[in-house]
């Protein structure tokens, strides 16, 4: 018995002395100017963007795995990975199937105007070398599922928008065989929400999702159903609980409190990466202790023009946000402070544009007076002015009557206006 493990003993070194070499000869021949040349050729052909490789290697610890160090597509901006390892599914293996199990990036930069670009340049070539014939399937009879890993793993990964702020997470991914998330986690490390950090696993049909950010949570769950025509539709309802409204727009912070919401949401798509751009939600919110940056209501309404920079104290602010996209609609707002009130609708465009109306009543004025604001600039430099009929009330008011007149003469524009549209316009 003994020989006989001491044979089996000697086989198994045997065979992991052969699988070494044979490591170290692929890695060898991975190294090479030519076979380095013949992927960065390829690979580029592929995405219709030169692509650079630093190095070729194959690893054995921890576990065997081909990688790609110093990994550069030169997009404007470049986008670069420090090191890409890709792990084969073992069992696949075996059957003579290459599929690779696990994917792992590391140290990556990614800007998003140089993804648009890398995308854009797909869509180009693909649309270019379409065939006129039906499609072939994937080698092999492969689909593009088989080729999915199931792992993904990201750690140091750094995203740039359009503005030029940065974002670094870490985070994992599992897929299922069917090619659905079975769970998932990532932690935002530096820049923008930095400390964010959130979990989603699959509790059958639906997605519990749970993240921690600016002091309170955000808890719900999604679902993923067939849709018409081939697409798939995204579903779920959210709740956000006592979150610091700033946390969620920072760098910038034109409003500070925390939020209180219930938001429903649906997007119908065809690939994955349609999902954000046909998203419709639809959310009902309160602030508590809100500050408004930027502009000065009361200020407005007292002086009768346009106000720029300074800020609103609330004790709330509550209303419903729609957006589609990245176009944003605030409707049945209602501002309450000791000092005014406030109601109105307000739109952002993707441009992050201001548009529309509120009208403010000071409290320390007699009677009501719904003073009519026009809100214009952009998120991070709001303006309000009074509206073209309320300016003429207004001046008509101060002659008649200063100080009370003033804000009573810009009621009554703002209601002629409403009354005779398109003659002193908005």
């Amino acid at each position: 018995m003994a020989k006989l493990l001491k044979w089996v003993a000697f086989l198994a070194a045997g065979g992991l002395a052969l699988v070494v070499a044979a490591a170290i000869a692929l890695q060898h021949w991975l190294r090479t100017e030519d076979f380095r040349g013949r992927v960065e050729s390829e690979a580029g052909a592929a995405l219709g963007v030169p692509l650079k490789l630093g190095r070729l290697s194959v690893d054995l610890w921890p576990l065997p795995a081909v990688a790609a160090d110093d990994v550069r597509i030169e997009t404007r901006p470049a986008l670069t990975v420090g090191r890409i390892e890709a792990r084969p599914a073992y069992a696949g293996l075996l059957t003579g199937k290459l599929a690779i199990r696990t994917l792992v990036v590391r140290h990556a930069v990614l800007p998003q105007t140089g993804i648009n670009a890398l995308m854009n340049s797909v869509q180009k070539k693909n649309a270019k070398d379409k065939p006129a014939k039906a499609p072939q399937p994937a080698a092999g009879g492969r689909s593009t599922l088989d080729m999915l890993p199931r792992r993904a793993v990201f750690d140091d990964v750094t995203w740039i928008d359009e503005k030029g702020q940065r974002m670094t997470i870490a985070a994992r991914a599992n897929l299922t065989d069917d090619g659905l998330l079975e769970d998932a986690s990532f932690k935002i490390l530096q820049g923008r929400l930095a400390g964010t950090q959130g979990q989603v696993e699959r509790d059958g049909t639906q997605w519990p999702v749970h993240i921690a950010i600016g002091g309170g949570t955000i808890a719900g769950k999604l679902q993923l159903d067939p849709g018409r025509n081939g697409t798939q539709v995204l579903s779920g309802n959210l709740a956000t609980d006592n979150v610091e409204v700033s946390a969620l727009t920072a760098p910038s912070k034109p409003l500070t409190g925390k939020l209180q919401a219930q938001t429903s949401l649906r997007s119908e798509f065809r690939e994955p990466g349609q999902i954000a751009d046909v998203m419709n939600t639809q959310t009902r919110f309160t602030v508590r202790d809100a500050v408004i940056q930027g502009i000065d209501l009361q200020k407005a309404v007292e002086t009768v023009g346009l106000s720029r920079g300074g800020f609103t104290r609330l004790d709330t602010l509550a209303g419903q946000v729609s957006t589609q996209g990245k176009a944003v609609h605030l409707t049945n707002l209602v501002a309450t402070s000791g000092a005014l009130s406030a109601t109105g609708d307000v739109a952002i465009s993707p441009a992050k544009a201001l548009s529309g109306r509120v009208s403010v009543d000071l409290a320390n004025t007699k009677g009501t007076l719904g003073v009519p604001l026009a809100v214009g600039g952009t998120v991070d430099e709001p303006s309000v002015t009074l509206t073209r009929g309320a300016m003429v009330g207004a001046a008509l008011g101060t002659l008649l009557a200063p100080g009370p007149g003033t804000a009573a003469g810009a009621e009554a524009g703002g209601k002629l206006t409403d009354k005779l549209k398109g003659l002193f316009g908005r």
